[in-house]
């Protein structure tokens, strides 16, 4: 395989929708450990009794739902954020850039094609995501837990596409693409 340089686009792209999609799993990490509703209803609940107040539990979920919905907010900001750059990532193939290779071409090693067809695979769990994401907001009342249940599915695509992309990045670093890692971040080794 030649080495291949990227152009600024191609650079931008990458790099806009990578930070996009790792402040979104920040987003979801925190909503899951620190910013769980019950664990901070857990520190609420013992502050409010101390204070001689009371509030029902539910009230308590209620008041940490609460503290944490800004930070959900940027979640639905990110997503909007990476429903345009995944468009944009679609359609500059039209223009000559960034050309989305077919996995199933026959002058391809069996390596290309694993790598293309991981591509695919994680541009088919992208769109899936960002779909449910969108009918949440938008869509109907009566399939939004499905869709809830789906869009939350999809976070387990993204862990195990990271650890494949970063692997093979170092197996090409360490092999016969080096200067892989140069070429993503200034366009050239």
């Amino acid at each position: 395989m030649q080495h291949q340089n990227y152009s600024l686009i191609y650079r931008l792209l990458h790099w806009a929708i990578a930070i996009t999609m790792i402040l979104l799993a920040i987003t979801i990490f925190l909503r899951m450990t620190w910013l769980n509703k019950n664990n901070i209803a857990d520190i609420i609940g013992p502050y409010i009794s101390a204070t001689q107040q009371t509030l029902t539990h539910e009230q308590v979920i209620t008041l940490a739902k609460q503290i944490r919905a800004p930070m959900w907010q940027w979640h639905i900001y990110l997503g909007y954020v990476l429903v345009g750059l995944f468009s944009i990532r679609m359609m500059v193939p039209l223009w000559g850039e960034m050309p989305i290779r077919n996995p199933f071409s026959k002058h391809l090693t069996a390596k290309e094609r694993l790598q293309l067809a991981t591509y695919v695979v994680f541009y088919i769990c992208i769109v899936i995501s960002l779909a449910t994401g969108l009918f949440i907001k938008f869509g109907s009342e009566n399939l939004k837990k499905s869709m809830e249940t789906v869009h939350t599915l999809s976070l387990y695509y993204f862990i195990p596409f990271l650890l494949l992309h970063f692997g093979g990045v170092l197996i090409d670093e360490i092999g016969k693409q080096s200067g892989i890692v140069s070429r993503i971040i200034n366009g050239k080794k």
